[in-house]
């Protein structure tokens, strides 16, 4: 009986006897997964994780320009086609490409810090 009076005193004493509200959001803060980054932070990981996709989606599509030129059996529709994608994705490549300086020379005049690529 003394034991399990000793386990419940133990953890209803943690749950009913904790701290104040800040206390609280300070521990929920120490728990691991929540991150500890402000806002602009975190916008800048999601923009530097999206234009990595996005370059990474040109590569796939250059690849599957290069099955266009390659399956089209030297038709006239198929070469063109191949360079307006190569083209249109070369395009795109230079876009993300100052994208991220531009984000990185507002952030350099913000102070900001920026995380590796």
């Amino acid at each position: 009986m003394q034991h399990t009076q000793k386990i419940a005193e133990r953890y209803l004493g943690s749950v009913f006897g904790g701290g104040s509200l800040n206390e609280g959001l300070d521990h929920a803060r120490n728990i691991s997964g929540i991150s500890q980054t402000g806002i602009r932070e975190l916008v800048l990981n999601a923009l530097i994780f999206v234009l990595n996709f996005l370059s990474l989606a040109a590569v796939v599509v250059i690849v599957i320009a290069g099955f266009y030129l390659v399956l089209g059996g030297g038709s006239e529709e198929s070469k063109e086609k191949a360079k307006k994608m190569v083209l249109y994705v070369v395009i795109g490549l230079i876009v993300i490409f100052l994208a991220r300086v531009i984000v990185g020379f507002f952030l350099t005049l913000a102070g900001v810090a920026t995380p590796s690529p």
